[in-house]
């Protein structure tokens, strides 16, 4: 149903996924020109994914089965995002084009967070209903 908690989960991991990467900056060059997610378009495509891929889990709480499937995947498209950041920040030395990293790089560790939490949270009601089909 809608109102479980895993609704809320997933909202607020579309909600980082999706408005948040307009408001924290990925990195500052050494020019002082911050650059976001959005002047990238493979970066805001990723982002804008992994948002969609929360509010379709949503709306398939009939189907816990898949919404823990696309609750994975989307956990393993922000590793992927995850990990290109940290390649970025390594393969790019200290002050040649990069000067300071921004808070943005940590975005998909706290959808990840949050997509694991409304994971745990459908995989708990899956196994109630489980449990109260054994009675029967």
């Amino acid at each position: 149903m809608l109102q479980r908690i895993q609704t809320i989960y997933l909202l607020i991991a579309a909600g980082v996924s999706a408005g948040l990467i307009y408001v924290f900056e990925l990195w500052v060059t050494s020019d002082d020109i911050k650059l976001f997610a959005y002047d990238n378009v493979y970066l805001l495509a990723t982002f804008l994914v992994s948002a969609f891929l929360s509010i379709i889990s949503i709306f398939r709480y009939k189907t816990r089965k898949s919404q823990f499937m696309l609750g994975r995947l989307n956990i393993i498209l922000n590793f992927f995002l995850l990990g290109f950041f940290v390649y970025q920040s390594l393969n790019i030395s200290g002050e040649t084009a990069v000067s300071e990293k921004g808070i943005g790089m940590f975005l998909p560790i706290v959808s990840i967070v949050f997509l694991a939490l409304a994971n745990k949270a459908i995989k708990k009601d899956e196994d109630l209903v489980k449990s109260v089909d054994r009675l029967r």
